[in-house]
């Protein structure tokens, strides 16, 4: 007989809740949340980097992205400012707990709310965000730390790459290149780096119509001229109409590392790329 919903008590009005009370359930509520994530996160079977992440994994969260997540942060990921999903650029997160905090509790003042998603689907989410929101990735991502000690000893990328400042600049800048390239299209450049180079770094030679002959790494081309730098680091711009003959070859000089890491450690190098985001 004492049942609010037959209506025999009315409801509290809340002009008449001391301010006491309500600060109490204010602070009830925000309990509320933090112990609804603790339990999600406990759930979760959170991963130290993607490379643990199934492809079944990746094309659940991307149904559960496309219904959720989209609407504000786009088909891209790149529609929120100073936000990047696809790309790995966040705000406030770097880790996977991270990222499944935001989910599950929200950014107040940000404008995005908590998300009750079940664990499953949460993991789906990060998943595909670490995939770089390709469906088809099946690519291993290791260990970071091992990663850079791997590039800079025994891969001795260094000797050629340059990095957040170091290092020649006779092959291609990497600095960003966790931003530029897809898990799949570093795992392509290290395996095969003929089938993985891009146009623009294709190696040219060029020989002048004074009978001079340059090899290099092509720059910037255009219409009416070709810009380039040598494996001496000296920058080159030529007139076409200087050019007797201009051969783009097709065969990569970087070297395959297929006989020279282990998968684990291609692994590892390609989770060390990936953090390279230097803007």
């Amino acid at each position: 007989m004492f049942k609010r919903a037959q209506g025999l008590i009315p409801a509290p009005n809340p002009a008449m809740i001391p301010p006491a009370m309500s600060n109490v359930r204010i602070a009830a509520a925000a309990l509320a949340v933090v112990v609804l994530a603790a339990r999600v996160a406990a759930q979760l079977p959170i991963q130290d980097h993607p490379g643990q992440y199934s492809q079944g994994d990746i094309d659940a969260g991307s149904r559960v992205y496309g219904a959720q997540c989209a609407q504000c942060h786009g088909a891209n990921g790149d529609m929120v400012a100073g936000v990047d999903l696809r790309r790995g650029l966040f705000r406030r997160s770097s880790s996977d707990d991270d990222l499944a905090r935001v989910i599950t509790t929200g950014v107040p003042g940000a404008g995005m709310p908590p998300f009750a998603l079940q664990p499953a689907e949460i993991v789906g989410v990060i998943a595909y965000i670490r995939a770089g929101f390709d469906r088809t990735s099946t690519v291993k991502i290791g260990s970071a730390t091992s990663g850079r000690a791997l590039f800079e000893g025994k891969g001795a990328c260094g000797t050629c790459h340059r990095v957040n400042g170091r290092g020649p600049r006779g092959a291609p800048d990497l600095s960003d290149i966790g931003l530029a390239r897809t898990p799949g299209a570093l795992q392509r450049s290290l395996l095969e780096p003929t089938s993985g180079m891009m146009p623009i770094n294709r190696p040219v030679r060029i020989v002048t119509r004074d009978g001079r002959t340059i090899r290099g790494r092509r720059l910037n081309e255009d219409t009416y001229t070709v810009q380039l730098i040598d494996v001496q680091e000296r920058l080159h711009s030529i007139a076409k109409s200087d050019v007797r003959t201009y051969e783009v070859e097709t065969t990569s000089p970087m070297p395959s590392y297929a006989n020279t890491f282990t998968s684990d450690e291609v692994a590892d190098v390609i989770a060390y790329l990936l953090t390279l985001k230097e803007l």
